[in-house]
């Protein structure tokens, strides 16, 4: 590594230290309550590390998947982290603080990833407001530090390393299997369908070793994160919620969601189809997972975490900062909403109604919607005219012969 890029480093690693510290600062407030309600939501520093502690028995070193009703609603991954860390702890402080301290290296590890993927814009990840805000909401950055590795490698053909990560990370939080979609279009489209193939076979079986152990002795425990988000209504930050808090109330949001799903997922395959050049993973995530968080059932604050260095590693020109930051802006007013409504829901003297929650809520979503219209735009300049897919649409139409 040269002097500047060992500097630029340093200088990248700074600044995710002073993030992080930011961070620390926001939610120390809470930390020095208690997390008392509704003033963890008031002062905007609720966190489910100190809430799940006693909640799930961690506080009593309870085995994560031990209950039929109160297991930890999370995948094994990130349990067997809930569960590790809780020995180590003696109250709820004490367990965010050692779990913070894990989130920070983490932290740190992704902006370093992100640096080696979009050097040129890996500074944002680190100023990001709403990046900055959410650091410690949940154990997310397991997941995604792994996630962004397995993008690393498998945009530097390294499928081996890229599967067995994604295989972890799958089982830390589940979101990241939706980059099965793109990275099987990219090997159809180098005509390495035996890769994948292969590829599909480590990550899943490494999610079937990870997996298989708890479900085969404590079933009901280990499914109920899988069964929470198939029940779930309409919850927080969700596009369903908004349109309930505005009056119009949906029937089959399972279908519902799924069909919203289907449609943002075949909007992004027929720009994958536009393209004249094979996409690198890197610059299509974001369109995958923005997809599923907007078709979502819910939208927890921290979700932001993946959209961030996503949208990082997605841009290719500095004329489109203006849409990331205008994005950021509508994050970090929707992490101050939901918090005010929540505030609200919990008997605070002030918070912020279901209506004007609502239309924050969709806020954020145009937000984010806009970002992907721009990026997308931007990825079309170099559109294929002649791919078969515009072939099928259109020139099926003309007279025959």
């Amino acid at each position: 590594m040269s002097q500047s890029n060992l500097l630029k480093t340093r200088i990248l690693v700074v600044l995710a230290i002073l993030a992080a510290l930011l961070s620390v600062a926001k939610f120390s407030h809470c930390a020095n309550t208690g997390w008392a309600t509704p003033d963890q939501y008031v002062h905007a520093c609720y966190s489910d590390l100190p809430a799940l502690f006693e909640a799930r028995g961690l506080s009593t070193n309870e085995w994560p998947f031990a209950s039929d009703d109160n297991s930890v609603e999370y995948p094994v991954v990130t349990a067997m982290v809930m569960y590790a860390t809780s020995f180590a702890a003696n109250s709820p402080v004490s367990y965010f603080n050692i779990n913070i301290f894990f989130l920070i290296l983490l932290f740190i590890a992704t902006v370093l990833v992100v640096r080696k993927i979009r050097p040129e814009f890996a500074y944002l990840v680190p100023v990001a407001p709403a990046m900055i805000a959410s650091l410690f909401i949940n154990w997310d950055l397991w997941a995604i530090a792994s996630m962004m590795l397995a993008i690393y490698w498998f945009d530097r053909k390294q499928y081996l390393a890229s599967s067995v990560l994604l295989g972890i990370s799958i089982s830390t939080k589940f979101l990241p299997i939706f980059l099965l979609i793109p990275i099987v279009f990219i090997f159809w489209r180098d005509a390495k369908m035996k890769e994948a193939i292969k590829y599909l076979a480590i990550t899943f079986g490494i999610w079937l070793a990870i997996n298989l152990p708890f479900a085969l002795t404590t079933p009901t425990g280990w499914w109920r994160f899988y069964k929470l988000n198939l029940d779930r209504g309409p919850d927080w930050g969700s596009f369903w919620l908004a349109l309930q808090q505005l009056g119009i109330n949906l029937t089959n949001l399972n279908y519902l969601s799924v069909l919203l799903l289907l449609i943002a997922l075949t909007t992004i395959a027929i720009l994958l189809f536009e393209l004249k050049y094979t996409p690198s993973l890197a610059s299509v995530a974001f369109f995958v997972i923005a997809s599923v968080m907007l078709a979502s059932k819910v939208y927890s604050p921290q979700y932001v975490l993946w959209l961030t260095p996503l949208a990082v590693i997605a841009l290719t020109n500095s004329k489109d900062l203006h849409a990331f930051w205008l994005w950021q802006t509508t994050e970090i007013i929707y992490h101050i909403a939901i918090w005010q409504h929540l505030a609200q829901v919990t008997d605070a003297k002030f918070g912020l109604g279901p209506t004007p929650f609502a239309i924050l809520t969709l806020l954020r979503i145009a937000g984010t919607i806009y970002l992907m219209a721009v990026l997308a735009r931007r990825a079309l300049q170099a559109r294929n005219t002649h791919s078969k897919l515009l072939d099928l649409l259109f020139e099926g139409s003309k007279a025959y012969p």
